[in-house]
């Protein structure tokens, strides 16, 4: 079709410019596109969809349109409210098969009975609407027209998921974008047809909910608690942050504004008796750092009323669930409960992802702790480590051999009777704990909690008090094997306690090996060519060729307090 219009164009051109004769040929455009006939069903057609066959069709087909230039035609149907001056926003439009080309659509019973009820119109009701056939030829569209009426299910659908969108709403009235809300379930858990979401609505604009992210589908509107379907939207009358609650059974919602969201108990200060709010972050999300001065149980509490408590499902690690809720949804609650102390962010997630909450170290908050003049770590009591002050922090040059099931303090005084120090959370926790060199922070607390690390570690520790803050560090030592050194084998080792490292390897006769936390240490051998001798850091370590015969060996190596030197040991498998 493209090639037509160009050879059209040029001839056109090629007569302008020697003054040739008219030619005979239309310009592009002046054409014409005449609609389709309709063949069935016939113009008022009633037709009673029969909820026990949902896939008996009703099948619409219409002889061709024609196109005075010869044009290919598409076609669709299309459906509108009756008396509709056009067809420009329909109810729904369908394709015909064959991109388009076929003169004829079939449309289940279920089919049918769906885009109705999108549209508003009740159940058991007699629905009468508009439908045509719509030819399309390039820009030009032509329409065949008639009446049709449909009596719907008696049973009205009731969509499985909810979406509130509007300009009032977080989503910036973008349907694609529209907020999810959570469904909850019954008494016998299973799915109610009640949806609930905690969001914030903007005063003097509008939201609906949608049972998709895009159209068709079933909207609700409605006002004074009043829930209409394809009804006008809901108007917003105060800004804030509310609860908002759907029931598609009774076809009604509610609105609980939510001024603040607090903890409320023992780890508080003021305990039960005390109220710390959290701060609102958009998405049905509250979050705060708060200063937790004691282990024990807590609740989240709206608007500083005891009637409106989160507490934890029982049997599950963080989720969350209103308290007078709870028994019409088949769960059971508990209170909450924190064992740490010190500054933690906590977060109450109560997006259509789950209601949950998290509790989580913040090391950000530096408390002043005033720097005494000598520091003792000590385990189950006793005291393994003096720490040497500068100025405000205290230190070691060794890594500490520290255990997981070993409780440590840290003391003013050698024999424990000093001022004790605690940490919030664990040391020798992280998020990348397999890389080479390893370095975290804990917050300082002046409580005697015990310290607890994460795992067997060798720790190098700084006590920074100006900053209320343990900073610590470890490595992870690798077994570099070779004959070319770019294409070596780098063997990860496991930590033992006390600061072992060890792996069990093919080890390939007359390879060269050292032991390497890149590139901090670079640990060889004094006596390279043994099975067991000493090792050494730098430059004053040889590369390692103890191994003459290929096998499978356990390679242990025993460091130091400063890793500078140590020991090692091949054993044959």
């Amino acid at each position: 079709m493209k090639n037509i219009k160009n050879i059209v164009a040029i001839l056109i051109l090629a007569f302008t410019i020697f003054s040739c004769e008219k030619d005979n040929l239309d310009a592009v455009g002046k054409w014409d596109l005449v609609p389709a006939v309709i063949e069935q069903p016939a113009n008022k057609t009633s037709v009673v969809l029969d909820e026990s066959k949902p896939h008996e069709t009703v099948t619409f087909s219409w002889l061709p349109a024609k196109s005075t230039a010869g044009y290919a035609i598409t076609y669709s149907i299309v459906f509108d409210t009756l008396g509709s001056a056009d067809f420009d926003t329909p109810i729904i439009e369908i394709p015909s098969s064959n991109g388009g080309k076929d003169l004829s659509v079939s449309l289940s019973y279920e089919k049918i009975n769906e885009f109705l009820s999108f549209s508003g119109y009740p159940a058991n009701g007699l629905s009468t609407v508009a439908w045509a056939v719509k030819a399309k030829s390039l820009d030009k569209l032509a329409y065949a027209e008639n009446e049709i009426s449909f009596k719907r299910f008696p049973t009205e659908l009731i969509p499985a998921k909810l979406y509130i969108s509007g300009t009032a709403t977080e989503n910036n009235n973008v349907l694609s974008n529209a907020i999810e809300m959570q469904r909850l379930k019954n008494s016998g858990g299973a799915l109610s047809n009640i949806h609930e979401i905690y969001t914030s609505l903007t005063a003097g604009n509008t939201y609906k909910f949608y049972s998709e992210k895009a159209l068709p589908c079933h909207q609700y509107g409605g006002s004074d608690t009043k829930l209409v379907k394809s009804g006008n939207p809901i108007t917003v009358k105060e800004s804030g942050q509310y609860r908002i609650s759907v029931n598609l059974d009774n076809n009604s919602y509610t609105l609980f504004k939510i001024d603040k969201w607090s903890v409320v108990g023992d780890p508080i200060s003021g305990g039960w008796g005390g109220d710390v709010p959290l701060t609102y972050q958009g998405g049905g999300i509250w979050k705060a750092s708060l200063t937790l001065i004691n282990p024990g149980n807590f609740v989240f509490r709206a608007n500083g009323n005891w009637d409106y408590l989160l507490k934890k499902v029982v049997g599950s690690t963080n989720k969350v669930i209103m308290e007078t809720q709870a028994a019409a949804q088949g769960a059971s609650v508990q209170d909450l409960n924190s064992t740490v102390v010190g500054n933690y962010f906590v977060t109450l997630n109560l997006s259509a992802t789950g209601y949950t909450y998290t509790v989580e170290i913040d090391n950000t908050v530096p408390v002043n702790i005033p720097t005494p003049n000598e520091l003792y770590l000590l385990a189950n009591g006793v005291s393994i480590q003096q720490f040497t002050k500068s100025g405000d922090t205290f230190s070691s040059p060794n890594f500490i051999p520290l255990q997981a099931s070993v409780n440590y303090t840290l003391n003013t005084q050698a024999n424990g009777s000093g001022t004790s120090y605690s940490v919030n959370g664990q040391l020798g926790v992280a998020s990348s704990p397999d890389g080479d060199k390893v370095t975290g922070l804990n917050a300082l607390n002046t409580t005697n909690t015990a310290i607890k690390v994460g795992s067997d570690r060798g720790l190098k520790l700084s006590i920074d008090f100006s900053q209320a803050r343990i900073n610590w560090t470890y490595y992870n030592f690798k077994l570099f094997h070779w004959q070319n050194y770019d294409t070596r084998d780098e063997y990860t080792m496991t930590y033992q306690h006390p600061n072992k490292y060890t792996t069990t390897r093919t080890i390939n006769a007359n390879y060269d090996m050292k032991f390497i936390s890149p590139w901090d240490f670079d640990i060889g051998s004094s006596t390279p060519n043994t099975m067991t001798g000493n090792l050494v850091n730098g430059s004053g370590g040889s590369n390692l060729k103890s191994v003459t015969t290929t096998g499978s060996y356990k390679v242990t190596i025993t460091l130091n307090s400063t890793y500078q030197a140590g020991t090692y040991e091949y054993i044959s498998q």
